[in-house]
């Protein structure tokens, strides 16, 4: 069966997109430090939905600091996996955002936030069946054909696992980036965090997925738990810096697939800037090698 993706967000998949460096999640705590001393890191990445109004702070920093870096969106709420048809509005309203700062990557999450009129402030997880496969296929069919080009579509992180499901999740997302023709975003630490809590190779994971797809990788911290039968629970909290199974296996991934833009995520417990930049530095470090 050949991809149904419109042509247009075929005809975007070779477009040029981000550097293959590392890269910062930008913070408001750190506008002003960014305009000032210019750092040098490879991009940007904003949740898109903090910039859908029509001005203010938020638009003006972004904009002076996009004429210098380049600029990921990252999409946390068009409920891809939802039952329910995407929200049109919010799809126009993102449109005009990627028409505004011409971002060289846009992103979303395998995972639902919606039900009827409700939106919930959570990336819940999906059944793994052929009619939630053909239903995001659809939706993300239709944000490319809106957005005249590719997405990326990020693994989840998970906490709990349908009986009803029939594909694998390595499946689940290989299936739609054949059929639609959108890109990879892979979270090394979503990655990391869903194997430990369902007792799987995070290794494994990584192999069996098509890996030529990847545009963009994630790397994070996440919180550490048990669960109610007393096993290990990790949490995917963005809290914490990332940690060093995590930056192990990012070794491995981009020993597979050369480097790639690179995302330091921090979004609760957010530090000071030259904090983030270590980091940032560690994953450069990391791409050089892959480099060579």
């Amino acid at each position: 069966m050949m991809p149904r993706s419109s042509p247009t967000a075929v005809s975007q998949a070779q477009a040029p997109g981000l550097p293959s460096r590392a890269g910062l999640g930008l913070k408001r705590e750190h506008f002003s430090e960014v305009l000032h001393t210019c750092p040098d890191i490879g991009f940007f990445e904003v949740h898109a939905e903090n910039y859908m109004v029509a001005g203010g702070p938020f638009h003006h920093y972004l904009g002076l600091i996009r004429e210098q870096y380049p600029l990921s969106l990252h999409g946390v709420g068009l409920s891809i996996g939802g039952e329910g048809p995407l929200n049109a509005e919010h799809l126009t309203r993102l449109s005009r955002l990627i028409e505004r700062y011409q971002p060289q990557s846009f992103s979303e999450h395998l995972a639902w936030s919606s039900h009827g009129e409700v939106f919930l402030n959570d990336l819940l997880p999906l059944a793994y069946d052929a009619d939630t496969l053909d239903r995001v296929c659809a939706h993300v069919d239709q944000v490319q054909s809106a957005l005249k080009r590719r997405m990326l579509l990020e693994n989840p992180s998970t906490y709990l696992q349908f009986q009803r499901s029939t594909l694998d999740e390595t499946e689940f997302l290989s299936e739609i980036i054949r059929r639609t023709g959108c890109g990879l975003l892979l979270d090394v630490n979503n990655v990391y965090v869903s194997c430990i809590n369902h007792q799987r190779d995070p290794l494994a994971y990584i192999n069996a997925l098509p890996l030529h797809a990847v545009g963009e990788i994630h790397l994070a911290g996440f919180a550490e738990d048990t669960d109610s039968l007393g096993d290990r629970l990790l949490i995917d909290d963005h809290g914490a810096p990332v940690a060093s199974t995590v930056w192990h296996l990012y070794e491995q991934v981009l020993a597979r697939i050369g480097p790639m833009a690179t995302l330091i995520e921090r979004d609760n417990h957010v530090p000071a800037f030259g904090v983030l930049m270590t980091e940032a530095r560690r994953a450069e470090w990391h791409l050089t090698q892959a480099r060579s």
